[in-house]
């Protein structure tokens, strides 16, 4: 594979994980994207902050991770699925570098919700991009279902 990097954002640690797994399966650098102003510790009340931030589009101010992406021509991203779509210090990446002539790969974790809007969310985003198809999980993602879909990505380069 191609100098590729591994970008998420992680609440719980979960995304982490895979996103973790990911980035040793491909040999990838991994970079965390993190908020100025962290989720809070309680579920209900992210849950609210989330949500809210989704509806208006807000793209919260990041303390790492959004530096620049040229030198990498496979870019991995991943997030929790919130309300169908993707965590808001994901779009605040998606709009802050250039993907052009780079191929995205989104991947998500999610309490039994899949992809929801996430894929066509990002793919929307990024443009000048090319795509292939993620992967998504639950909490209990399995390593070997990772390498299969790494592989075909593989396969497809």
């Amino acid at each position: 594979m191609s100098k590729s990097l591994v970008v998420y954002y992680s609440y719980s640690g979960i995304t982490r994980n895979l996103a973790e797994d990911i980035a040793l399966i491909t040999d990838a650098d991994i970079r965390e994207l993190i908020p100025e102003k962290p989720y809070s510790f309680n579920y209900n009340s992210a849950s609210k902050e989330a949500r809210n931030e989704i509806e208006r589009g807000y793209c919260p101010k990041l303390i790492s991770g959004n530096e620049y992406i040229s030198d990498y021509q496979l870019i991995f991203i991943g997030t929790p699925n919130w309300f169908s779509s993707f965590a808001p210090p994901i779009l605040t990446f998606l709009r802050s570098v250039d993907f052009c002539g780079k191929t995205v790969i989104p991947f998500c974790t999610h309490g039994g919700g899949g992809f929801g809007q996430i894929e066509s969310s990002i793919y929307k985003e990024c443009h000048n991009a090319n795509f292939l198809s993620g992967f998504s999980s639950t909490s209990d993602f399995d390593y070997k279902k990772i390498q299969e879909w790494i592989d075909w990505i593989k396969d497809t380069k």
